[in-house]
């Protein structure tokens, strides 16, 4: 995935969201990928498909998931 930062984006726009109609663009700010920009159809054709998947940061993650998570990670240490 080709990446641009947010500076790049605003001198690049019209690159970018041609690139963007043809595959996903990482958008980068701080040297981060933050955010992604495909096109319309890509994004339609996530969503048709139930595509639900969310990311989080480690401090963002919901209370819920995070003991899961940690549930996880008990079990998997407890394997010899």
């Amino acid at each position: 995935m080709r990446e641009f930062s947010t500076v790049e984006l605003t001198q690049k726009i019209g690159d970018v969201t041609h690139l963007a109609r043809r595959e996903p663009v990482a958008i980068t700010q701080h040297r981060k990928p933050r955010f992604v920009l495909m096109s319309i159809e890509d994004y339609e054709r996530l969503v048709r498909r139930g595509d639900t998947r969310q990311a989080w940061t480690a401090a963002d993650v919901p209370d819920e998931l995070a003991g899961e998570i940690e549930a996880a990670l008990e079990a998997y240490e407890a394997k010899p």
